[in-house]
């Protein structure tokens, strides 16, 4: 079973969602059967490169609240990633353009170290004190601490082109399947499931799709000769 999950790296509720995601599988019986892939989607496409600021003022402005509201609501974002083990910096925390980090995600993917990367970018938004965004080399030493090649990685950074269009398409698959935000979970292109659900809702979800697979259906009477570990079956034996 393939798990797809649209996130971006500045989503607090992706943060949490991916460790409540992670609680039920890894409970789940069948776990090691589940491919788990990790999509684009910026919040803020529209960005540029550089625009970075503090997290309440942007708040405050977005949802037209006071700096004191905004304040309250990270301290609530706070608490939820205490509860899943989680560092959460509440104050002091910027913002900026994630289409670098995306890129190198999807570079991270080939090199079959995606998981490992983008946990280690939610933690370096969410919980250090030193920003993530506008800083390569900051991104460099992130993606060698996921087991990336440092030079390969810069490389990366330096081509304003590489993965461009891998990101692009996760966000056009994004629109057709109707997800207007994130986190949002598909599992085997049949099941969807937005936001940081409860780990008990992920393990129903995860059921669920299982559950949904088609098995394989025997005709009676069509057995043949086969080869197996033992060996091959002889005609006429």
């Amino acid at each position: 079973m393939r798990v797809e999950i649209w996130s971006d790296i500045a989503c607090p509720w992706c943060y949490v969602g991916k460790a409540r995601f992670e609680k039920a599988l890894s409970a789940f019986p069948h776990r090691d059967q589940v491919e788990v892939v990790h999509r684009s989607f910026e919040l803020d496409p529209s960005r540029a490169k550089g625009d970075s600021g503090l997290v309440i003022p942007m708040l405050a402005k977005k949802y037209g609240m006071s700096e004191a509201q905004a304040q309250e609501a990270e301290n609530n974002l706070g608490t939820n990633a205490a509860a899943e083990g989680l560092d959460y910096l509440t104050e002091g925390r910027d913002h900026g353009n994630t289409f670098d980090m995306h890129r190198l995600l999807h570079f991270a993917k080939e090199q079959g170290r995606q998981d490992e990367l983008i946990g280690i970018l939610y933690r370096a938004n969410f919980a250090d004190e030193r920003s993530v965004f506008d800083d390569d080399a900051r991104l460099v030493e992130l993606a060698v601490e996921a087991g990336l090649d440092a030079e390969a990685a810069r490389a990366v950074l330096a081509d304003p082109s590489a993965y461009a269009e891998d990101v692009r398409t996760d966000e056009r698959e994004a629109a057709e399947l109707g997800a207007n935000g994130v986190p949002f979970f598909v599992l085997d292109r049949a099941f969807g499931l937005s936001g940081a659900q409860p780990a008990e809702v992920f393990t129903q979800a995860l059921n669920q799709a299982w559950d949904a697979k088609p098995r394989l259906a025997t005709i009676s009477g069509a057995d043949g000769e086969v080869c197996g570990p033992d060996g091959c079956a002889v005609p006429g034996a």
